[in-house]
């Protein structure tokens, strides 16, 4: 039985332990899938897309017509290379033709794209018992292993970054890998000439820097830290992003932390709740929304949309003074964090 752990990929992928059979590329990091894919094929392929020896398919294509996988896995290349099946959107229809292939691939490698499957499908089942079978799981990016690709890039191009660089890209991107690629051949192009890179610059390129911001807002509020909170509002002031829709954002952030509150005083932690909520937030946040949650009773958090939702209908009416109205009530609330 082959199944690689999610660490063991990489490795796997620039040192493949066979040459021919099937090889199962899933997980939910669709992004991830599809670059795992592609270095396996140039690992087999070479890296000529329009090579004769390298056939690619589509689940759909396969669905009509299941006899067609076998033909191209056994068709015999005429200058004698190695033949390269990939199959994107694989799904169950393949497993009657692939548990004919898997114990006899007759020199071919079969690189399929699946996306996030349960241990029990039957896709990855058959491949993961399979003699010629290899399974690389492929999940979204944690904290580490993001900075690392991060530094590794930038080392391999030769870019000097700034010591907040890798944190401030970390913070700004989600776990998608192929989105987390995009943004990094973004700032190696800026890059190209100076081969310096800035906190700045990151920000400048790649960060929502509204969305960044409010989200700086309210967590400093929640946690109680006036000083963050009160640079946090400079910026977002600065920005020329409106008081209301600070005020609205907080409301939002301190009414869904209520509804997180209610599932803590039922029973579960507070990283059990994080880890189950949709959307889910991003991990920069995961320490301060924990300390939120700890922080807040549900009569504390009741009281802080109270004061948040008069606040933002004050605003509506003395718009001459909104600025001051923001400022003063998540201030307020940030006090209620800090005496708790």
């Amino acid at each position: 039985m082959t199944a690689l752990k999610a660490h063991e990929v990489e490795r796997f992928v620039n040192r493949p332990d066979i040459s021919e059979g099937v090889f199962l590329v899933y997980g939910p990091d669709a992004g991830l899938v599809r670059e795992v894919a592609q270095k396996l094929t140039r690992q087999f392929a070479g890296g000529d897309a329009g090579s004769m020896n390298l056939v690619t398919l589509d689940g759909t294509d396969v669905d009509a017509d299941p006899g067609r996988l076998a033909v191209e896995a056994r068709t015999v290349c005429m200058f004698g290379e190695q033949r390269v099946v990939r199959v994107r959107g694989a799904g169950k229809s393949l497993v009657m033709t692939l548990s004919e292939l898997i114990d006899e691939p007759s020199g071919a490698a079969i690189i399929l794209e699946a996306g996030n499957l349960a241990p029990r499908d039957a896709l990855r089942a058959l491949v993961e018992a399979g003699k010629a079978g290899r399974a690389l799981p492929c999940y979204p990016d944690s904290e580490d292993t993001l900075l690392r690709l991060i530094n590794d890039t930038f080392s391999k191009a030769g870019v000097r970054a700034a010591p907040d660089v890798a944190t401030t890209l970390r913070d700004s991107l989600g776990n998608d890998r192929e989105i987390t690629r995009r943004e990094l051949e973004k700032l190696l192009l800026f890059a190209q000439d100076s081969k310096v890179l800035t906190r700045d610059d990151v920000l400048a390129l790649c960060a929502d820097n509204a969305a960044l911001v409010l989200d700086e807002i309210v967590d400093a509020a929640g946690t109680g830290h006036a000083a963050r909170l009160d640079e946090a509002l400079d910026r977002a002031l600065a920005a020329a992003i409106n008081p209301q829709q600070l005020l609205i954002s907080a409301l939002q952030h301190f009414s869904t932390l209520r509804r997180w509150r209610a599932e803590v005083d039922a029973g579960r932690s507070a990283r059990e709740v994080l880890e189950t909520v949709k959307p889910k937030p991003h991990f920069s946040r995961k320490a301060a929304l924990e300390q939120q949650l700890r922080l807040w009773s549900d009569e504390a958090l009741a009281l802080a949309c109270e004061r948040l939702h008069g606040a933002a209908g004050d605003a509506r009416k003395r718009y001459g003074v909104q600025e001051t109205v923001t400022r003063r009530v998540l201030l307020a609330v940030c006090m209620m964090a800090a005496e708790r």
